[in-house]
C-alpha cells in the first residue's frame, strides 16, 4: 500500500512537470492539437534520448497491465515522462509560459481529463490509479485542446462581433491580403503608399486569424477610418472563408503561393485552394502573376474585376520593373514614373501599389512614396553591429525563396570579407523540408565563408547540404550562442546573415 501511494505520487508530480511543458507548446502552436502532436513528433526524431524517454514510459504501463512488472514500474515510466522530451524547458527564454485566461480553462481541462484517468484506475485498485493518471497525462492534451475549441469560439464570439458592428457601422474600404508568403511585407508597404491620401489602419504585426483580425478592428479601427489592411493567415481549409464572412472585404490580394505550412496542408494544390477562399465575395482581386499558380487563379476567378500585378511583365495590370537604382511604375501598359529603388520585393511592391490605386490614391502620388518604402522588421533588414560588420536580418523568413534572396543580398554586400550565415533552417516544409533545406545550405556554403547551424531540428539536412561547398561549419545549440561567436570573430567589412530564427519550444 506503501508502495502504490509513493508511486501515485511520483507519477503525479512527473505529470505536472509534463504538463507544464506542453501546456506552453500549446500556446505557441496557437492551440492546435495537430501542433502539440507535430511537437512531440520534432523532439523523438532530433534526440535519441527522448525515443528511450517515450518508450520507457509506454512500456512500463503496457508491463504493468500485462501483470509483468509491479507497481514501481509505473513510477519509473512516469519519472521518464516527466523528463520527456530532454532539452525542452518548462518555461522558456525566447517564449515564456504565460498564464492567460484561455491558457488556464485549458490546463483546467487538462488537468480534470488527468483526475479522471486517475478515478477509473483507482476503480480497479489503488495501483492502477497512478497508471490511469501517467495515460491520460501522455495523451490527454490534444484530447483537451479538442474539447477547449468550441468553448473559446463561444467565450470570443463577443469580440468578433464587436469587430464586426464597427466595421459595418464605420464602412472602411477592406483589403484582405494573403499567401504563403509576402503578406506582411504587401500590407506594410500598401499601408506606406496609402498613408497621407487616405485614413488607412493595418492589422499590426501578424495578427491574422480570427481573434488578432477581431482585436486589430476593436483596438485601431476608428471613426475617420477609410482603408482596412486586413492580413489573412491560415492553418488549414475554411479558416479564411470563416473571415472573410464576417470581415466582408472588398478587395483580396494573393501574394504568392510556395511550400510554407505544407506539412499542414499535404500539397501546394490545397494551400492554392485555402488561400483562394479570400475572393469569396470581393468585388476587385489582387494577384502576383508571376506565380504561375496564382496566374492560374487569376484567369479563372469568379470577381467582378481582375488586377494582374508583375515585376517583369510591363503588360500587367500594374507592373514595378527594376532599372538599376530606380524602379519604374506601370499602370496598363503606361509609365508613370520612376523612383529610388527602395530594396524590397518588386512584385510585392507591385501588388501594393495596385491596393493603392483601388482606394483611390493618385499614380503620382504612388510613384512619390514608392521610393520610401522601408522593409517591415526582420524581413532582410539591414544594419551596422557595434563591431562594424554588416547585418542582415531575415529571422522572420522561413521560406525558400525568401532565403535563396537573402543569400543574394549576402553575396552583394560590399567589400564583404567574412560573409557568415547563422540559420536554424527551414520549418513546416512539410515532404519538401529536407530537400529544401539541403539546397538551401548547399548556395549558403558557397556564398558564405562559415555556415553557422542552430539548433537539431534541420540539423541533418543542413549539414549534408554544406558538404560540397566552401564554408566551415560550425554547430551551436542555439541562436545566443551563435550571436556571441559573431560578436567575437566578425569586424567591420565582414557581414552576417542571420536566416530564419526558431523559438526553444523547438529542439
Amino acid at each position: 500500500m506503501i508502495v502504490d501511494w509513493l508511486v501515485l505520487a511520483i507519477v503525479l508530480a512527473a505529470s505536472v512537470v509534463a504538463g507544464l511543458k506542453w501546456l506552453r507548446v500549446a500556446q505557441r502552436e496557437h492551440y492546435l492539437a495537430r501542433g502539440v502532436v507535430g511537437a512531440y513528433s520534432r523532439w523523438n526524431k532530433t534526440r535519441a534520448v527522448n525515443n528511450l524517454l517515450a518508450a520507457a514510459s509506454l512500456l512500463a504501463l503496457v508491463a504493468f497491465w500485462a501483470r509483468q512488472a509491479p507497481a514501481w514500474v509505473v513510477g519509473a515510466g512516469g519519472v521518464a515522462w516527466g523528463i520527456f522530451p530532454s532539452g525542452l524547458p518548462i518555461n522558456g527564454t525566447t517564449s515564456k509560459l504565460a498564464w492567460t485566461g484561455r491558457l488556464r480553462r485549458l490546463a483546467v481541462i487538462y488537468t480534470g481529463l488527468v483526475i479522471a484517468g486517475a478515478g477509473i484506475g483507482a476503480i480497479a485498485g489503488l495501483g492502477n490509479a497512478a497508471a490511469g493518471l501517467l495515460v491520460v497525462s501522455i495523451v490527454g492534451l490534444p484530447i483537451a485542446l479538442a474539447t477547449a475549441s468550441p468553448i473559446e469560439t463561444r467565450l470570443s464570439r463577443r469580440f468578433v462581433d464587436e469587430a464586426t458592428a464597427s466595421l459595418r457601422r464605420i464602412e472602411p474600404a477592406v483589403v484582405a491580403i494573403t499567401g504563403s508568403y509576402g503578406k506582411t511585407s504587401t500590407k506594410e508597404y500598401a499601408r506606406h503608399l496609402i498613408v497621407g491620401s487616405r485614413q488607412v489602419v493595418a492589422s499590426p504585426a501578424s495578427f491574422n486569424n480570427r481573434l488578432g483580425l477581431a482585436r486589430a478592428v476593436n483596438e485601431h479601427v476608428s471613426a475617420d477610418t477609410e482603408v482596412f489592411l486586413a492580413e489573412m493567415g491560415t492553418y488549414g481549409p475554411g479558416e479564411i472563408a470563416k473571415m472573410g464572412r464576417w470581415v466582408r472585404p472588398n478587395i483580396a490580394v494573393m501574394t504568392a503561393i510556395g511550400p510554407v505550412h505544407l506539412e499542414r496542408f499535404f500539397s501546394e494544390e490545397r494551400i492554392v485552394a485555402a488561400k483562394s477562399e479570400i475572393l469569396i465575395g470581393v468585388d476587385v482581386a489582387i494577384f502576383n502573376i508571376d506565380d504561375s499558380r496564382l496566374a492560374l487563379v487569376a484567369d479563372t476567378a469568379v470577381v467582378d474585376r481582375v488586377v494582374r500585378c508583375s515585376a517583369t511583365d510591363v503588360n500587367a495590370d500594374v507592373a514595378v520593373l527594376d532599372r538599376g537604382d530606380r524602379v519604374e511604375v506601370f499602370r496598363d501598359g503606361r509609365s508613370l514614373g520612376m523612383a529610388d529603388h527602395p530594396g524590397v520585393f518588386l512584385t510585392n511592391l507591385a501588388c501594393a501599389a495596385a491596393v493603392a490605386f483601388e482606394v483611390g490614391v493618385s499614380g503620382p502620388d504612388v510613384v512619390g512614396r514608392l521610393g520610401t518604402v522601408q522593409r517591415p522588421a526582420h524581413r532582410q533588414t539591414v544594419s551596422v553591429g557595434e563591431g562594424g560588420f554588416v547585418i542582415i536580418d531575415d529571422t522572420f523568413n522561413s521560406n525558400p525563396a525568401g532565403a535563396e534572396a537573402a543569400l543574394d543580398k549576402l553575396a552583394a554586400v560590399e567589400g564583404a570579407g567574412r560573409r557568415v550565415v547563422v540559420t536554424p533552417g527551414m520549418i513546416e516544409l512539410g515532404p519538401r523540408q529536407p530537400g529544401e533545406n539541403e539546397a538551401f545550405a548547399a548556395r549558403a556554403a558557397e556564398v558564405a565563408s562559415d555556415v553557422i547551424i542552430v539548433g537539431r531540428t534541420n540539423r541533418a539536412f543542413l549539414r549534408k547540404g554544406t558538404k560540397g561547398g566552401t564554408a566551415s561549419v560550425i554547430v551551436m545549440a542555439n541562436r545566443q550562442e551563435a550571436v556571441e561567436w559573431v560578436r567575437a570573430n566578425l569586424g567591420p567589412g565582414d557581414a552576417v546573415l542571420y536566416e530564419n530564427d526558431l523559438p526553444d519550444h523547438y529542439p
